[in-house]
């Protein structure tokens, strides 16, 4: 699978610009500031419908203007699709396959798989762990189609069950009835979730561990360990025992959208002990896992965006 073409229209600081490329090896050259980020994430706004740098769309849109448009020409077992994604402001975002509209934006994402490396990448081990499980969803997600149906849905009865809590407190009542179903929906969900989860981090160490070894000249142990409340715990007694405290909150403080990943050298955080070099060769390595993981999975090999991977000052 490679893209042949691609055109860009208002798209941050791309006022028009086309592209066309081989199946091989496609670099992009020039000053900084030139907009070379900007076509990569282009290309990954055409292959996950969203931008990889910043998820405002109505940011993206090159100043005074108010919509941008975006247009790909995939090539996939000698099949050509044409992708088209438009954001307008007022309008939101349209995603089209051949001209046909898609009715959820779910229904696209893993059709044209992708990684990218990125000195953005950083914030994988220095942010939060809403950072992390993005990452594991957005890898999943592109391989596994039932697991992003899952988690949309889990996002959705969460949000339900948080606000049947707070109605809890503003009518002064409770229903344990109602309560129970939107936990048992959460459940069956999250446990699915779960289970999906530490079976791909199961799965891809090993082989980010390979990676490691083979770009690293070090000696250090390195490790992925999914931390989440469901490994040691069942979750719907996590939900019965923390029930006193989400009342009180009006929020679900227990599942599966707590978990997160713990980057581990020699037994300690990276982000702890880990040099700007070693926590470079751990992001890499954990990226090229992931492109190796998903190309076994899907019988073909995803897109790989590399940008700026080798500037001194990356990480």
């Amino acid at each position: 699978m490679y893209l042949k073409q691609l055109s860009i229209f208002q798209f941050k600081n791309h006022k028009e610009s086309s592209f066309s490329f081989n199946d091989k090896i496609n670099c992009f050259v020039g000053n900084n500031g030139v907009g070379k980020t900007n076509i990569l994430d282009a290309i990954h706004y055409l292959s996950l419908t969203k931008s990889y740098f910043n998820h405002i769309d109505a940011q993206n849109i090159q100043f005074d203007h108010d919509f941008f448009m975006l247009k790909g020409l995939f090539n996939k077992d000698n099949i050509e699709d044409e992708i088209q994604c438009n954001f307008n402001i007022g309008v939101g975002k349209v995603v089209k396959k051949n001209q046909k509209r898609y009715k959820r934006f779910s229904d696209h994402i893993g059709q044209y798989p992708i990684i990218i490396i990125s000195p953005t990448d950083s914030n994988l081990i220095i942010e939060g762990s809403d950072i992390r499980r993005k990452y594991l969803d957005s890898s999943i997600s592109q391989f596994q189609k039932s697991y992003l149906k899952q988690l949309i849905d889990y996002n959705k009865v969460l949000k339900q069950r948080n606000m049947l809590l707070k109605q809890f407190s503003e009518r002064n009542y409770f229903d344990p009835i109602t309560l129970e179903n939107y936990d048992n929906k959460l459940i069956d969900f999250g446990q699915e979730i779960f289970q999906q989860r530490s079976s791909f981090l199961e799965k891809l160490t090993p082989v980010f561990n390979k990676y490691y070894e083979e770009i690293s000249s070090d000696n250090e142990s390195v490790s992925l360990i999914y931390k989440s409340q469901l490994n040691e715990n069942n979750f719907s007694t996590l939900l019965k025992d923390s029930l006193v405290k989400d009342r009180i909150s009006f929020h679900t403080s227990v599942g599966i959208h707590k978990d997160d990943i713990i980057f581990q050298m020699n037994n300690h955080p990276v982000k702890k002990i880990g040099s700007q070099g070693q926590q470079k060769s751990f992001l890499i390595s954990l990226k090229l896992a992931q492109f190796e993981f998903i190309t076994q999975k899907l019988g073909y090999k995803p897109l790989l965006l590399l940008d700026d991977i080798f500037y001194k000052t990356i990480f």
